[in-house]
């Protein structure tokens, strides 16, 4: 027993720190997924070794103190998405103020389950945006949302990467991009409030790292600092939605928000697990919409199950420019901006 719980242990070590080398291939970013999981293992290991310890024996010694690392480093990467951690964007303390909410989806394109529907004429989200939307969801969404949503984009696929954008604010600049692959859609909009403020939203869904669909993660993360830059330079406030195919804790989902100096608001309110739905264990951060500092947060839910292997995802967040100050900003450094750059300019290899 106690050989088993050393090996155990020790892989477990190994898992966590493999996402350190900086390659693309999945094998190396697939360990950035379940890092709570691996948390709540390595802690179990860690303890039921303490029953086999042998306080004159080097190795455990050895064994006790790489597992005291690991945890510490487990912990420290999902601490940020506690209850216990600072809110990176603070709640809007009165609710008056001009906003927006947004229902994001994927849908799972082989899904027939439409109760989505419930929840968006419960909620009435300002705002829709569903993936993984063929010409069948697409036409039955389209019929579900056309008295409250007259402004919509529509970019259907068959290939599971398909992207519809609805509105119940006027829309101006709609554009749909191919920035990595040109069966790989993504979504440009602005959006005009009822008191004229704008806000510039982008939408996104990237292929993810598995070896059935892409063994790389080269153009997911090409295609995310590509809207974090966009996103950057950006003169109005900004919010980026959707499957990024990415947890939230990831190096790249890091890059990301500091590149794009965008924030995150799960950050202290929780992980808000949208991934695997149809698994109670093996549930990730992958659905995403991170906003500009000029936010605060009126309210953010996780939905209820549609059918879907994701869990839709709901947020109001209120416009308060004047309140930026209270946020928790980061930056990048310019190694980091370095890095972003090689990210960006690097070929993506099919």
């Amino acid at each position: 027993m106690k050989t088993l719980n050393l090996i155990l242990g020790y892989l477990f070590i190994l898992f966590s720190f493999i996402p350190f080398i900086r390659n693309d291939y999945w094998i190396f970013r697939v360990f950035e997924y379940p890092r709570f999981q691996k948390l709540l293992i390595s802690l179990f290991l860690f303890f039921t070794f303490s029953i086999f310890f042998n306080r004159h024996s080097l190795s455990d010694y050895t064994f006790i103190g790489l597992s005291a690392i690991n945890n510490v480093y487990l912990f420290y990467l999902v601490y940020p998405f506690t209850l216990m951690s600072k809110k990176q964007i603070q709640s809007n303390p009165s609710g008056q103020e001009s906003h927006i909410s947004i229902l994001i989806f994927n849908v799972l394109q082989d899904n027939t389950d439409y109760s989505i529907m419930k929840q968006v004429q419960k909620l009435k989200p300002d705002v829709l945006c569903f993936v993984e939307t063929n010409q069948r969801w697409t036409d039955k969404l389209k019929a579900e949302t056309e008295k409250d949503y007259p402004y919509k984009i529509l970019s259907p696929l068959e290939n599971t990467y398909g992207m519809i954008f609805f509105s119940k604010f006027p829309i101006e600049d709609a554009q749909v991009h191919f920035l990595v692959k040109d069966d790989v859609p993504s979504i440009s909009v602005k959006v005009i409030l009822a008191n004229g403020n704008k806000i510039q939203l982008y939408g996104v869904h990237p292929e993810p790292p598995v070896p059935q669909e892409n063994p790389r993660s080269t153009a997911r993360d090409k295609e995310l600092l590509i809207i974090g830059k966009w996103a950057k330079e950006q003169k109005i406030p900004v919010i980026v939605m959707g499957d990024l195919n990415d947890v939230a804790w990831s190096y790249t989902t890091e890059l990301f928000c500091k590149t794009s100096e965008l924030l995150d608001p799960r950050k202290g309110r929780g992980f808000f697990n949208t991934f695997n739905a149809k698994s109670y264990i093996l549930r990730f951060p992958l659905d995403h919409i991170f906003c500009s500092k000029e936010f605060m947060v009126n309210r953010i839910k996780r939905l209820p199950f549609a059918g879907s292997d994701h869990f839709p995802m709901f947020i109001d967040l209120a416009l308060k420019p004047a309140s930026s100050y209270l946020n928790d900003e980061e930056k990048a450094s310019l190694q980091e901006q370095k890095m972003a750059e090689e990210k960006i300019n690097k070929e993506v290899i099919s």
